[in-house]
C-alpha cells in the first residue's frame, strides 16, 4: 500500500492523507482547509484536489476543526460518491462549521460580484467576475448552504473503540483523542498479500486532565504511526489549574480593576471548556456577580452539541451536570445573538466578561471587542491560545504597543496577558508519551505532521533520540510504501 501527504505537511493546516490499497481501494484521511496555501499552482491540480477524488472509496474524518474537513464540500462537488466517516459527535460539530463557513463565503462571494461589476462599469475586459468567482472557488476552496447540504448525505457515523469493517481486509477502530467532543484516532488493520499492517492516524492529540473531555486513549502497537506535531518543540507553560488560572485573572481584572475582561476563544473546544470553568466557579461562589456575555452565535450551537453529547465527556462534568442540570447556563451569563447587541456590549464600560471569537482575533465578533477596548487602561485581554503571526493576537501577545486601526494607530493602554491554561493540544512530554505507547524497535516509521516545520524538525529530533530511528517529516506531496 501507498501512503501520500497532501496537506499538513511541513505546515500545521490542511490534513489530507491518501492512503491507496489493493483492489483499488483509496482512503483519504481527513479533508482540511489549506489555510497557508502560498505556492498553488491550478497545473497541478484536478479543482483544487491533487487527485481525481471521484476515485475515493471513503473518507474517514479524526476531528471536527475545520482545517480537518473544511474541504469535504469541494470533494463533492469534484465528483466523490463514497462515505464519509466519524463520530456523531464530529458528524454535529462538523455541520455547524461547514455551514459556518458556507455563510462566510457567501459574504466573501458577494464582495467578489461587487469587485467584478466595478470592473465592468470601468469596462476592464481583463478578468470577468465570472472568472473571479472560478478562481475563488478553485483556489480558496468556497462552496455555499447548497454545497454542505449536499455534502451532510455522505455522512455515516461510527461509536468509539468499535472495530468496524471497511471491507474483508480493512478494518478500521476509532479512539479517543481528547482535544475536542468526538475527536478520535484512527486505528486501520490491513491484510495485504497475507500480511496484516497496522496504521495509527492521531489527529490532533489533547491532553490529559482536561476540561470536560475524556483523556486521549492508549494507542496499540501498529507499524505506523503519523502524529501530529503542534507543540512537538516546547512544554505548556501555566501549571495551574484552569480555575486557578481564570479566577486570578478575573480578581485583577473584574475585581482589583474593576474593569472588563475580554477572552478571545475559539466556538468549538475553548469556550466551552471556558463556560464550564466559570460555572464550577459560580458554584463554589468565587464568581464575582458581574455579567458574562458570551459572544458567538457558532458558540452557541457548539455549547448545545456539547451538552447533547453529554455521555461523551468525562465522568467529572457527568457528575457536575447531574448535579446542576445544565453544564453552561448559570446566574449572569448571557449569550448574544444579535449583532447590534454585540456592539452595544463593545462600548460599555462596567465591569464584566466577554468571552467571543475568534481564539486568534483574526475576524469574528471579539475583533470590535479588543479594538473598542485597546486604548482602555481598565480593560484586560486575557489570551488563552495560540495566536499565528499575521493575527492581531499575535502582535498583542508578543508585546506590540501600537495596532494600525482603520483610521489611525491604535495605541494600546489595556493590559494583555496570556495563558496555555486551556490549550487543547498535547505539549511535548504528552507526545513523547504518545509515542511510547510504540516499542520504538517494532515501529516501521513515525511521520510527523501537523505543525510548523521548525517544531517538526526538533520534535524529530527528540524522537529519534527516544529511539524511534525512523522518524519522517514529509513534504508535501511524498508517497511512502508502507
Amino acid at each position: 500500500m501507498k501512503l501520500t501527504f497532501w496537506g499538513a505537511s511541513r505546515q500545521v493546516s490542511g490534513s489530507m492523507y491518501l492512503l491507496e490499497l489493493e483492489d483499488d481501494i483509496r482512503l483519504l484521511i481527513d479533508c482540511g482547509t489549506d489555510m497557508e496555501r502560498k505556492d498553488y499552482n491550478p497545473e497541478d491540480y484536478l479543482g483544487i484536489f491533487p487527485f481525481e477524488p471521484s476515485m475515493l472509496s471513503a473518507v474517514i474524518v479524526t476531528h471536527a476543526h475545520i482545517d480537518h474537513t473544511g474541504y469535504l464540500p469541494n470533494l463533492i462537488r469534484e465528483g466523490f460518491e463514497g462515505k464519509i466517516i466519524c463520530t456523531e459527535p464530529t458528524f454535529a460539530l462538523t455541520k455547524l462549521l461547514l455551514e459556518d463557513a458556507a455563510s462566510l463565503n457567501q459574504s466573501r462571494l458577494k464582495k467578489i460580484n461587487a469587485e467584478g461589476r466595478k470592473k465592468r462599469n470601468r469596462k476592464d475586459k481583463k478578468t470577468s467576475p465570472e472568472i473571479e468567482i472560478k478562481r475563488a472557488a478553485d483556489v480558496e476552496g468556497m462552496y455555499l448552504q447548497r454545497q454542505v447540504d449536499e455534502t451532510l448525505d455522505y455522512f455515516t457515523t461510527i461509536p468509539l473503540g468499535k472495530k468496524i469493517k471497511l471491507n474483508q481486509n480493512i478494518d478500521m477502530t476509532f479512539i479517543a483523542a481528547g482535544h475536542i467532543l468526538g475527536a478520535a484516532h484512527v486505528i486501520l488493520e490491513v491484510k495485504e498479500n497475507g500480511e496484516t499492517k497496522k496504521i495509527c492516524f492521531s489527529g490532533d492529540i489533547g491532553r490529559h486532565n482536561y476540561p470536560l473531555l475524556i483523556d486521549p486513549a492508549v494507542v496499540p502497537e501498529v507499524d505506523y504511526l503519523i502524529c501530529e506535531s503542534t507543540y512537538g518543540n516546547r512544554q505548556h507553560k501555566d501549571d495551574r489549574s484552569p480555575e486557578e488560572a481564570i479566577f486570578d485573572i478575573i480578581h485583577n481584572a473584574c475585581v482589583v480593576e474593576q474593569g472588563k475582561l475580554i477572552i478571545p476563544a475559539f466556538s468549538v473546544g475553548r469556550t466551552q471548556a471556558m463556560l464550564y470553568t466559570l460555572h464550577k466557579l459560580r458554584v463554589a461562589g468565587k464568581l464575582p456577580p458581574i455579567k458574562i456575555y458570551a459572544d458567538s452565535p457558532l458558540a452557541l450551537k457548539s455549547t448545545w452539541v456539547y451538552q447533547k453529547y453529554i455521555s461523551w465527556l468525562n465522568e467529572e462534568s457527568k457528575e457536575f451536570a447531574k448535579n446542576h442540570t445544565n453544564l453552561f447556563d448559570f446566574e449572569n451569563l448571557i449569550y448574544v445573538e444579535d449583532m447590534k447587541d454585540s456592539k452595544k456590549i463593545a462600548k460599555i464600560n462596567e465591569s464584566c466578561i466577554v468571552i467571543s471569537s475568534s481564539g486568534m482575533i483574526q475576524g469574528g465578533r471579539v475583533e470590535h471587542h479588543v479594538r473598542m477596548n485597546l486604548e482602555n487602561p481598565k480593560a484586560t485581554i486575557f489570551m488563552i491560545g495560540f495566536a499565528a503571526e499575521g493575527t492581531l493576537g499575535y502582535e498583542l501577545m508578543n508585546g506590540k504597543k501600537t495596532i494600525r486601526g482603520k483610521k489611525s494607530d491604535i495605541n494600546v493602554k489595556a493590559q494583555v496577558k496570556a495563558s496555555d491554561v486551556f490549550s487543547g493540544h498535547a505539549d511535548l512530554n504528552d507526545l513523547i508519551r504518545f509515542a511510547h505507547y510504540q516499542k520504538p524497535e517494532k515501529l516501521k516509521k513515525l511521520f510527523l505532521v501537523h505543525g510548523e516545520y521548525n517544531t517538526m524538525l526538533d520534535l524529530q529530533k527528540t524522537f529519534i533520540k527516544e529511539g524511534f530511528k525512523d522518524t519522517i517529516v514529509p513534504k508535501r506531496g511524498d508517497s511512502f510504501e508502507l
